[in-house]
């Protein structure tokens, strides 16, 4: 079903704010926070383009954009610096990013025109931000584990999606290991309730559900072809949402798939965790 029909270029992003109940992403390009309670939509204009998001406390976002993280107040708008990123740098702009259990928050970076291993992965922890991994194409599919004792990642354009052990803390142990070995693009995930990976794959008009061995054991089909990251919501967290993209679609593909960037939700797909809080 649909969610919300509002046709973004490249939704991306969701994040289910556990303490309102409520889905915000985002229209990155577009430059544009999106959100809708009931019949009412809304959106917030920025100046940067934005794309991932942690919950702060019920009225505050973490948001990364192109050059900093901040936090955004959603009753008055107010911003306010956290930490620079990459902000001596023109070449790329924030992508996929979460908290993770312990309270960080992660986010990757790439180039504006996906200059090849011009971004990275970075880790944002109780005041200072660290990056984690450099030479990363399009950063993507960052996701932990319930326990929070492992971290997932990939750069989309290798089409192999990582996971790290990590320490009490949440910072990594070792080197990352090999999870998926895929031939589709590996683009947003998350993980469920049991352990099992959503992975948005870019292209194929689905997120599939992967179990810990990386067996595929289920998916869930959306009618657009450019599906781009998943997140659970609802009440009992067993609703998949999943954002979608016009972007790399001519002007046939978008005629031919016409629901292509609005945001899709499929009932009772699996049962998530809550987003947690990030830690400031």
């Amino acid at each position: 079903m649909i969610f919300d029909t509002r046709k973004c270029e490249l939704g991306e992003g969701p994040l289910w704010h556990p303490k309102r109940g409520q889905l915000f992403w985002f229209d990155i390009l577009n430059k544009k926070l999106l959100s809708r309670v009931g019949d009412t939509a809304l959106e917030w204009q920025f100046t940067e383009m934005c794309s991932a998001a942690g919950w702060v406390s019920e009225n505050d976002l973490l948001i990364a954009s192109e050059t900093q993280l901040f936090l955004f107040n959603l009753q008055t708008g107010a911003q306010r610096p956290i930490a620079p990123l990459e902000a001596d740098n023109q070449l790329t702009r924030s992508n996929d990013g979460r908290a993770d259990p312990q309270g960080g928050f992660w986010i990757g970076t790439m180039g504006k025109k996906t200059e090849k291993g011009a971004g990275a992965i970075c880790r944002y922890y109780r005041g200072g931000l660290r990056r984690l991994y450099a030479g990363i194409t399009i950063s993507n599919a960052i996701c932990f584990a319930p326990n929070g004792k492992t971290a997932y990642f990939t750069d989309t354009v290798t089409a192999k999606v990582m996971r790290v052990a990590l320490d009490s803390e949440g910072w990594p142990l070792g080197d990352p290991q090999l999870y998926l070995d895929l031939q589709t693009n590996p683009d947003g995930a998350v993980i469920d309730r049991a352990g099992n990976m959503w992975l948005a794959e870019w292209g194929s008009s689905r997120v599939g559900c992967y179990d810990a061995t990386g067996a595929l054991i289920g998916q869930a089909d959306f009618d657009a072809p450019n599906t781009s990251c998943p997140a659970f919501g609802g009440p009992d967290l067993t609703t998949l949402y999943c954002t979608t993209a016009q972007q790399h679609l001519d002007a046939a593909a978008r005629a031919a798939h016409p629901k292509s960037g609005m945001v899709f939700a499929a009932l009772g797909a699996g049962q998530g965790q809550a987003e947690p809080m990030v830690i400031l």
